[in-house]
Order: C-alpha cells, then structure tokens, then sequence
C-alpha cells in the first residue's frame, strides 16, 4: 500500500550534505538529527511505509494509538521546520561519484522522473517488505485481519479467536505469544514440520493443531475474514491470522551501491549488513531502521535513525576540518 502524495519540495541543485532514502521513522529521524545540526539533507519518500495498512501504531510511549499517516505528516513537518526538504519520488539508482576536488566522497541519486540529486553520504532508510504465504485471499486482509506482531497488534485482537498460520520454526514461538492473547488458538501447521515434544507443549496450553493444509480465506459477506478453508474442503472458523512473515529489506534503486546483505536464521528474512550506527562496508553509505533491523518496531527503528543521523553529521565534521586544514597548509604565505 501506498499513503496520498503529498506536498514535495524541489530538489535542490547543489550537493547537500546527506540524502536519505526512505521516508519513514528511520529516516525522518535520522533528517531531523542532521538538520538540527545545520546540515543539507533530503529525504526521498516513495509513499510505502510498511504500516500503510494499520489504523493506529501501538507499542511506543506517547504516540501508542496514533495512526502511522499523522505520524509520518509531524515527522516530515519537523523536518522542514529545521530546513531539511523531503521529495515524494521513487529512487532507481544509487551510484558512487567521483570525489570533489578535496579528495570527498560524492553519490547521485537518481528518481524515477529522471531528476537526480548530488550528496556527500548517503543514508538506507528504504524498510521492508512482508512476504505472505501464497495462500489466495490472505493478502486483502494483510494489517486487519491478517497480522504479523503481538505487540502491534495483539490488544486489538485479544479474546478472538486466533489462526497461526505457520511458515516455519518461527510459528512455534509465534504461536505461544498469541497464546497469551486467546484461549481460543488453532494451529494450522500447513504443511511444516512439528515435532512430538513442541506437540505435546501445545496440548498443554490448549491449542489446537491442524495438519491439513490451508486451501485459502474465507470471507463473511462484508468481506472481514471469518475462517479458512482446507484441502479438503472443511472450513475452520477464525476471526484473525497471525503469519510470521518473511522479511525482506527494500533494495530496489540501490544496486550500484552493492551492499552487503545478511541473512536471519529458519528463513526469517534478509537484511542490509550493517555495523555500529548503522555503517555499512561502503565508505559514506549507512542504513537504518527496518532495512537492516528486519524486527524493529517504529520507536526502535526511529532511535536507530537517529543515531546514524548523528553519526553521519560527526564524520562529515571531520572531513569538513580535514579538508579546511588541507586548504590552510596549501595556502601560499602572504609576503
């Protein structure tokens, strides 16, 4: 999903100091670090925060309710507020450039519309995207009916009566998670492997496993999820599915930078490579947020945004001097 255009500014002719890529909680507030401390920054913001969906953001102090839009508009007006410009565009190339004339790293970043801007660093705040089983109908539902997280969305949906619908070994512990929310809670194993012992440890908490494969979603007349429908035709009344999703940072625009990637374990997902502060094994390049921590909520992903932030800004002050002391010692003595 994609949220409404919004209001863009132009970008800007000059190389600035750092452009982000992405324009969600990472990247907001890694912009909002850099340009309280007076650096040029643009954010570039496709318009499709992982989010989209949901009608409320939960689990951060504060703003636990707020619906994820308000929250992106205050991020990109506080932004501006401190001279930081954000771009609604779409990215599809990232490349190095040569270095200014004082031996400084230059990237151009290039959208969709063929306009292109120049930065000293780069940010990868781009997120990620959640894999669905293929199981037809799962999809519509996907924020609603459909969730991935306890903490996101397990309040809303507590007491209901909850599907697992398993990927892998991560749907094990997935599944005792929901089980704190329901006592009403169905396995559907789908075709993935579970042992004796973890079918034991389900029994004793009450939860139901199904071993026939789920065949797809089954809807109520208004269109809200009401159960799924096995191969073999029965229908298994649910009113939510929990899927542990597979996750998968957004690269696409970043290819000339060939960064590094990781992946987590039991096939969870792929992510960015990153070090402290979100550095990358590319000089002048970091990332943040969801891109490279793949379970990373919006507070989580905000607080890493912001520590790249200022990390960026304390590299570039010490190219900034090492550049003005070249110049000084270059200079020729006044006679």
């Amino acid at each position: 999903m994609t949220t409404s255009p919004y209001a863009s500014d132009a970008l800007p002719g000059e190389t600035v100091d750092a452009v982000v890529i992405g324009g969600g909680a990472a990247g907001l507030n890694s912009a909002l670090m850099l340009a309280r401390s007076r650096r040029s920054v643009v954010v570039i913001d496709n318009g499709s925060p992982r989010n989209a969906p949901a009608e409320a953001m939960h689990g951060s102090i504060v703003l636990d309710g707020t619906p994820p839009p308000e929250i992106l508009q205050r991020g990109r007006e506080q932004v501006r507020q401190y001279g930081g410009r954000v771009v609604f565009g779409e990215v599809t190339s990232t490349e190095p450039a040569a270095p200014s004339t004082d031996g400084d790293l230059r990237f151009t970043i290039t959208l969709a519309d063929g306009r292109s801007v120049s930065a000293r660093r780069v940010l990868v705040a781009t997120g990620l995207k959640d894999v669905l089983p293929e199981v037809p109908g799962l999809g519509q539902h996907w924020g609603h009916g459909v969730v991935h997280c306890p903490y996101c969305h397990g309040w809303e949906v507590r007491d209901q009566p909850i599907g697992i619908l398993a990927t892998g070994p991560a749907s094990i512990g997935h599944t005792f998670l929901f089980r704190q929310l329901t006592e009403d809670l169905t396995y559907f194993s789908h075709g993935t492997h579970l042992d004796e012992a973890t079918r034991a440890r389900f029994a004793a908490r009450n939860i139901r496993i199904v071993d026939t494969p789920v065949r797809e979603v089954v809807n109520n007349e208004d269109g809200t999820l009401v159960g799924v429908r096995l191969t073999g035709g029965q229908v298994v009344a649910r009113r939510v599915l929990a899927v542990a999703t597979r996750m998968e940072a957004r690269a696409e625009g970043l290819d000339g930078l060939k960064l590094p990637m990781q992946d987590l374990p039991d096939n969870l997902g792929r992510g960015i490579a990153t070090g402290m502060a979100g550095t990358t094994e590319v000089p002048g390049v970091w990332a943040a947020g969801n891109a490279t921590d793949l379970a990373a909520q919006v507070g989580a992903s905000a607080a890493a945004g912001a520590l790249a932030g200022a990390h960026i800004n304390s590299v570039l002050a010490t190219a900034d001097t090492d550049a003005a002391l070249a110049a000084a010692q270059g200079e020729t003595p006044a006679l």
